[in-house]
């Protein structure tokens, strides 16, 4: 049978994740009712507000539902929110066994989803795939164990190391498939940052734009300490929600109402590395319940990002072009690290071509596992 649980619980992650990018700040969640060795009904979360999984299954399921067991990614909620508890209709299904990949971090659930389901009598089997459940969810563990949000860094690069050329130059240093890997990423997050500078050099728009694909804007959030932004800038006139301003400190009421005047949000933080306290800003973020952000600026927001330690995840994408050139912008930017004992440490690289282009990922800081009752 356990051959056949971990067939059943990946059939359950791979329905999971076709919820990415649209059940924040609710996690992804998959599950299967097998019977006798045949599925007899399945489901995923597929935006916030809606069915939660197990409750898509069990209608799909019908009345076939007694002596069934429940493969599911997160452990089934026992609370009303915008939904009833789905440990509750799991009881009232009559299943007999559930199978969770992965205990829910978010502290109304925590354990007391499987001490609900052994309570009602019902065999609970927790941890089938469990690292693969929080990796797809890892934004969502990282929101609920700390109120911030997941924070990954992308940058497309030359083999050398570099952003742009001399000239600042950059368009376009990876290929098509590349850049549509972006949109694709942005298709998922909750919010996108760059800085003032990136603003002003590219005037990006910072939508996603997939054909055949439901789009689905990030916040766009700017980091522009003086306020410096155009009243020409395209992210004022497209997207489908106002841009958000971090200013600093010390920008002046007459560039505050001119940058409201122009239809975007701004608020003040703090000064910090780059201008302002990134901190403060991922904070604010999470308050407004953002679970997962992707910071796309240049090397002076990249090198204040790390210096600050708030990156989850590091995004590389290299072109098999050489740059090169003393003046032309890095990655890492600042006088850099004296030791080698000092340099920042990435875990669980992982290598993937696209065209011909790398995409490097890895980990600054790791994915907390959930604990298992």
């Amino acid at each position: 049978m356990a051959g056949g649980d971990r067939t059943y619980m990946e059939r359950a992650l791979r329905l999971a994740a076709r919820g990415r990018g649209r059940t924040s700040p609710n996690p992804m969640v998959g599950a299967v009712l097998a019977r006798r060795g045949t599925i007899i009904g399945e489901g995923y979360h597929a935006v916030a507000g809606a069915d939660h999984a197990e409750v898509i299954a069990l209608k799909a399921a019908g009345e076939s539902t007694p002596g069934a067991v429940c493969y599911v990614t997160l452990e089934p909620c026992v609370h009303y929110g915008k939904t009833p508890p789905c440990a509750e209709a799991l009881i009232q299904a009559g299943i007999t066994r559930v199978v969770v990949a992965a205990c829910d971090p978010n502290p109304v659930v925590a354990g007391k989803g499987v001490h609900r389901l052994r309570q009602a009598g019902i065999t609970v089997d927790v941890g089938l795939l469990q690292a693969e459940a929080v990796r797809l969810n890892e934004a969502y563990f990282k929101y609920m164990q700390t109120g911030k949000p997941f924070v990954l860094l992308k940058a497309a690069l030359s083999l050398d190391g570099k952003l742009a050329t001399r000239t600042g130059n950059s368009r376009w240093i990876t290929g098509e498939l590349a850049r549509r890997r972006v949109h694709e990423m942005r298709n998922t997050v909750d919010a996108v940052i760059v800085g003032i500078g990136t603003v002003l050099k590219d005037d990006p728009m910072l939508t996603t734009r997939l054909e055949g694909t439901e789009d689905r804007d990030p916040l766009r959030v700017v980091v522009d300490t003086r306020g410096r932004l155009p009243a020409t800038a395209r992210l004022l006139r497209g997207g489908r929600q106002q841009p958000l301003i971090a200013a600093g400190s010390r920008i002046t009421q007459a560039r505050l109402r001119q940058l409201q005047g122009r239809g975007a949000e701004v608020i003040v933080l703090p000064s910090g590395a780059g201008g302002i306290s990134l901190p403060h800003l991922i904070s604010e973020l999470g308050r407004r319940a953002i679970t997962s952000v992707m910071i796309e600026g240049g090397g002076r927001l990249a090198t204040a990002a790390l210096q600050a330690g708030i990156v989850d995840k590091l995004v590389l994408m290299f072109a098999p072009i050489l740059i090169g050139g003393r003046k032309a912008p890095t990655l890492l930017q600042g006088e850099g690290i004296e030791k080698l004992t000092e340099a920042l440490s990435i875990k669980q690289l992982t290598v993937e071509r696209i065209g011909d282009d790398v995409l490097l990922e890895g980990y600054l800081i790791e994915p907390v596992a959930p604990w298992a009752p």
